[in-house]
């Protein structure tokens, strides 16, 4: 048990220093690392795991090598990973039947398996060290720390990366110190907000109240975002210390992580993290004799977006349904059961120990001006490189998408970036040169949120983009104001009469007065943002939203109530395929004839394109 800073720098140092013969080979024996996020668990990464154990076993190598499951790599396009140390060879796309092969060459014979290396695609070049790709080369980790190197359920591999020791330091300073410490690293909220994290912890401090509150929000409900999961599967331990932080900062003695079960991974490594640190006395009664006590549980969400909102969070941990509340007065001044709470979501708690560990200066020299440090990004849709990255910010959108990302598949047209999910906007090919920050994506009509990042190219259609998004916001609105209910419902109705070609002029005015009068008069963000997607779509391609009602033409051929398939005579070998394949014998003809396909009966599925041997369909 850890009772004293000197006890916990002992234990540090002991760790760090088995950790450090684990990666450089001194301990005697190689390390097999396997990446344990979601992803790549869903690709069998647990099973090839055990795969491992099991031949290690039976050849009784156990004296040569060990294995253990760590956190998200974060390419996860590349998934499942398996590292090997001290040399630092990472494969990648590794199968159950790999691993015999594995063990063979490379833990027995010292060979690379070369065929289980990453590719350079401008090169074609084998890498095999991880920090010789270029999808890792610009990123620096700061709230991914730990991640992808130490086993998440094992508390002594965190401490051996420094866990605690900001804490340590925290617990040694005034509780104004420490907020002062926060304030001069310029953190602001990496939820969306983009809030200045110090102000937030002074506003709660300056509460003269018996009963302060700090909560974690790990509801990550934007489409494509996983930001937060892979931070709390990968190095739970740095969100707790970061929230016991801030619970000695603003006088907390109990904190709350809000966590959606739909992160099952997630959930119970926090729960064995949080167990591991109270039996080591990190957590509940006289932390490292200081006599500063705090305690952490955890709630459960079911999914809802709007939950995200931190007062609908805050409603939600009482057992109230998930609505917000009218603010002011703001949660640092009445949250949790009417007491001072600080809301901070996963990124921002982890970056904390980082600031206390390491000072403010070394945070604020990332970023820009007034956006300090890095910010985490799930980067996805049409990219090559789909995954989990951490960038300083003012990076620019093109180092991002083209030197991070490797572009866009099948060479094909950038075309835009959805920034912010559902609260965002997209950003086209003239921003490309624009450096990343919260001030200035909002300036250009998108936003930061919690950091999703969607990449469309040429094939992808606006207005249905636009439409995905709105279908999202009436299914998560939680109808409590009027504007939101009512005027998202609206606009939805008019995306889909444009896309189906049935839209006129006046639509589009009157999807951007519907536009302003939700965001003017909705209760909370969801609502005030959830024109955002319509409003970037119909400044940036008006173009497309025109051509759907005018010309009753979908340009990208996305929307399916105006696009036909057609089959070219020229090309036709009448073999007949395309129609037996039609699941609503729609195409009609005779062998060694020219084929013809119904309109009327036409259900736009594509079967018949897709298995046409000749290419005589196409899309219209």
């Amino acid at each position: 048990m850890i009772k004293t800073p000197e006890d916990l720098r002992q234990r540090i140092e002991k760790n760090s220093q088995y950790l450090a013969g684990k990666f450089d080979g001194a301990c005697g024996k190689r390390a097999i690392v396997l990446c344990g996020g979601t992803g790549c668990l869903s690709s069998n990464s647990k099973e090839i795991r055990e795969k491992f154990e099991q031949i290690i076993e039976e050849k009784k190598l156990g004296d040569r090598v060990t294995v253990n499951q760590v956190g998200c790599f974060g390419f996860c396009s590349q998934g499942p990973f398996v590292k090997i140390f001290p040399e630092d060879t990472l494969y990648r796309l590794v199968k159950l039947e790999d691993v015999e092969e594995i063990i063979e060459k490379d833990i027995v014979g010292g060979e690379i398996v070369e065929r289980l290396l990453y590719v350079d695609p401008a090169s074609g070049e084998k890498v095999q060290k991880q920090d010789d790709i270029n999808f890792y080369k610009k990123q620096h980790r700061i709230a991914l720390y730990g991640c992808g190197t130490i086993d998440p359920e094992n508390i002594d591999e965190a401490l051996g990366f420094g866990a605690y020791s900001g804490l340590a330091k925290a617990l040694s300073m005034e509780r104004q110190a420490v907020i002062d410490e926060i304030l001069a690293s310029g953190l602001r909220g990496r939820g969306g907000g983009g809030f200045p994290t110090g102000r937030k912890w002074q506003f709660a401090y300056n509460q003269d109240n018996d009963e302060k509150y700090v909560v974690c929000n790990g509801d990550e409900g934007d489409p494509g975002a996983f930001m937060d999961r892979s931070i709390l599967e990968g190095n739970p331990l740095a969100v707790i210390e970061g929230m016991v932080i801030a619970g000695y900062a603003i006088g907390a003695k109990n904190g709350y992580f809000y966590v959606r079960a739909e992160y099952p991974v997630a959930v119970s490594r926090l729960r064995i993290a949080i167990e591991q640190a109270t039996k080591e006395g990190l957590l509940g009664e006289n932390i490292l004799g200081t006599g500063f006590s705090f305690n952490v549980h955890i709630r459960l969400g079911a999914g809802a977006f709007v939950c995200g909102e931190e007062t609908a969070l805050l409603n939600s941990i009482e057992g109230k349904r998930g609505m917000p509340r009218p603010r002011p007065p703001f949660p640092a001044v009445k949250g949790l059961w009417q007491k001072p709470t600080i809301v901070n979501n996963v990124e921002t708690l982890a970056c904390v120990p980082y600031i206390l560990r390491n000072g403010a200066d070394a945070f604020a020299k990332f970023g820009t001006e007034k956006s300090k440090g890095t910010k985490v990004f799930a980067l996805g849709g049409k990219i090559n490189n789909v995954g989990l990255v951490e960038i300083p910010m003012g990076t620019t959108l093109r180092e991002l998408i083209y030197d991070i990302g490797g572009g866009i598949p099948g060479g094909k047209e950038f075309k835009a970036i959805q920034t912010g999910g559902p609260s965002g906007g997209c950003l086209t090919a003239e921003y490309l040169d624009e450096p990343i920050d919260f001030d200035n994506l909002v300036a250009k009509g998108s936003m930061m949120g919690s950091g999703g990042a969607i990449v469309m190219d040429e094939d992808n259609c606006m207005v249905d983009v636009a439409k995905f998004y709105m279908e999202f916001i009436c299914d998560e609105s939680c109808g409590k104001c009027t504007p939101c209910r009512i005027g998202t419902k609206r606009m939805l109705e008019i995306l889909t009469k444009i896309t189906e070609g049935k839209g006129t002029m006046e639509d589009l005015a009157a999807l951007e007065e519907l536009a302003r009068t939700v965001k003017t008069n909705s209760l909370c963000a969801l609502g005030q943002t959830s024109a955002n997607p319509i409003v970037s779509t119909l400044t940036h391609f008006r173009d497309e939203y025109i051509a759907h009602i005018q010309d009753k033409k979908c340009p990208a051929k996305v929307c399916k109530k105006l696009m036909q398939y057609k089959i070219d005579p020229a090309k036709c070998k009448g073999c007949s395929l395309c129609a037996r394949q039609c699941p609503v014998s729609a195409i009609s003809g005779q062998i060694k004839s020219p084929f013809e396909i119904d309109q009327e009966k036409c259900i736009k599925c594509g079967m018949c394109m897709s298995s046409c041997k000749f290419k005589a369909i196409s899309k219209e």
